[in-house]
């Protein structure tokens, strides 16, 4: 492989990580790959293979392979962080959309094991960004791309319409394997977790029942926030009421709002 022609005045590990989904606040790391490469040109390769201490979907394992029984009797990241945390110390970032996704999910192991990643601290490469800076990809650039023809008059709310209706047709007959309809466009452009309630995993199926998936009420059943059993009726659907009023997602708020005052929630996933 050849030389980073990129001058280092530091190291700068370039990694990717396979995990149980693609919320970077919940979900968990099972595999992290990483190359550190140093300002003198060495390079020093890791792996690590992690249990993640919670069921992979087995839509994830469709992409990566993993299986719980695969992980099974791997160290926890918890069991690791430190080795970890000290392979990173030091270093800048890399990675293919690792500002979006590896970074803060990195961030996020760290934290439960309460260790402080800072990652604003270091630089950051991410590959995807070099490529599409150096690839741009809006709406002029498809245009060329798929119609061969400039995209004259943009900016303009009906010539830019026009214009993506047309890219739409082209890419249509371009690629064949496309999804036919919307609805599984949809599902392939935007995959969702058939064990969420929501795209973003707020409130998630866990152990035969709809669950909040998040902070310190990662867990906690939905029902129980609103028949709680204390007594005290001034707490009973007082975390729904804050998700309701709070700045959260309307998808999030509705589920919420319709299971305060319907008592109704989304019906559970097809397949248990």
């Amino acid at each position: 492989m050849a030389q980073l022609a990129l001058k280092l005045d530091r190291p700068l590990v370039v990694f990717d990580i396979e995990s149980t989904g693609l919320n970077t606040r919940v979900d968990r790391i099972v595999e992290l790959a990483a190359i550190k490469v140093y300002p003198d040109g060495r390079e020093e390769s890791k792996r690590w293979l992690f249990n993640p201490e919670v069921h992979i979907p087995e839509e994830t394992t469709l992409i990566h392979g993993y299986t719980d029984e695969d992980v099974k009797d791997c160290p926890t990241f918890a069991a690791t962080a430190k080795e970890i945390f000290d392979f990173f110390e030091g270093c800048d970032l890399s990675g293919f959309n690792c500002d979006r996704f590896d970074i803060p999910c990195l961030e996020s192991e760290f934290a439960r094991v309460e260790m402080n990643f800072d990652s604003t601290s270091r630089r950051h490469v991410d590959v995807q960004r070099i490529y599409h800076k150096m690839e741009p990809r809006d709406l002029a650039s498809a245009v060329r791309f798929y119609c061969d023809r400039d995209h004259t008059g943009a900016h303009h709310a009906d010539v830019d319409t026009i214009a993506t209706l047309e890219v739409l047709k082209a890419q249509m007959e371009k690629y064949s394997d496309l999804p036919k309809t919307s609805a599984e466009m949809d599902e392939f452009l935007n995959p969702h977790d058939p064990l969420n309630a929501d795209r973003n995993g707020m409130i998630r199926w866990m152990n035969g029942e709809w669950c909040f998936n998040f902070g310190q009420h990662r867990g906690k059943k939905i029902k129980d926030d609103l028949f709680s059993t204390d007594g005290d009726s001034k707490k009973r659907g007082k975390l729904l009421r804050w998700i309701i009023n709070g700045n959260f997602d309307m998808e999030l708020k509705e589920i919420c709002r319709n299971f305060l005052e319907n008592g109704i929630l989304p019906p559970p996933p097809k397949q248990q």
